[in-house]
């Protein structure tokens, strides 16, 4: 590693807290050297110093660091499970769940499992905790508005039921923003609430060092009750379950025991 980029860094995490060292350090500084040319700095030194006395440069930093690509229903087959046999077993042991979206990006997956969870009980009993790194993310997840390009998996009966057509795309109904409480969140360096019934973290570990993601496996499992499950994405497959306190319940979720 490069003292200039070693320097960022350091920079960064003591500017920021978060730890860019706990990230894959070659797609890392492969997508930020991108940024840093294209904002006419010759090295980390001079870019950092431009990202800290500009707030729109900072937030673009921000923005590139994290990975908001998501989508409604992504991995479909997936949520089915999710439906038809992780939530009747959680819901049996408890009445009203503790549900959280880690790194919920654009909000799709959230407002996912809202749509899913108003199939069993009423929206007014359901409460979703979603975090992001990325303030504008979060911004952007609050409002609702999506592409057809994030709706291309949802079942149309969803749409018609949850969704509003409007100029810029489709807006999700208000009964289904008002499940979902959105917070800044730093997952590598912030704590975590406890005795959670469902964790959804998906599409996200891909990017992180592997110590980072034992670090988080550890974290997770700390913060779900006995029986309360972990959700990860379709290239996240946890090959050492019992190592973190987990059991495999089904492809990509894990028991906490």
């Amino acid at each position: 590693m490069s003292q200039d980029y070693q320097q960022f860094i350091a920079d960064i995490k003591k500017k920021t807290a978060i730890d860019l060292s706990l990230y894959k350090e070659a797609q890392m500084k492969r997508r930020l050297e991108s940024l840093r040319n294209k904002r006419g700095c010759n090295d980390f030194r001079s870019y950092y110093q431009a990202i800290i006395s500009n707030e729109d440069m900072f937030n673009e930093f921000l923005d590139r660091m994290t990975i908001n690509v998501s989508e409604f229903y992504r991995n479909a087959k997936r949520w089915e499970v999710l439906e038809k046999k992780i939530l009747p077993r959680l819901l049996k042991e408890n009445a009203k769940l503790k549900l959280w979206s880690a790194a919920c990006s654009t909000g799709e997956e959230p407002y996912t499992l809202a749509m899913i969870m108003s199939k069993f009980i009423s929206l007014s009993k359901v409460s979703i905790f979603a975090t992001d790194l990325d303030r504008g993310i979060l911004e952007r997840a609050k409002m609702g508005l999506y592409t057809d390009r994030s709706l291309k998996e949802v079942p149309k009966e969803i749409l018609s039921a949850h969704f509003t057509k409007d100029p810029m795309g489709f807006k999700v109904n208000d009964n289904i923003k008002r499940t979902v409480r959105f917070k800044q969140q730093n997952l590598l360096a912030d704590r975590f609430e406890e005795q959670y019934d469902l964790i959804i973290c998906r599409n996200v570990m891909i990017y992180f060092t592997e110590e980072a993601k034992h670090e988080l496996y550890h974290k997770f499992s700390r913060a779900l009750r006995p029986g309360g499950v972990l959700f990860v994405g379709s290239t996240e497959q946890i090959f050492n379950p019992s190592t973190f306190q987990f059991d495999t319940e089904d492809t990509f979720f894990y028991k906490k025991v």
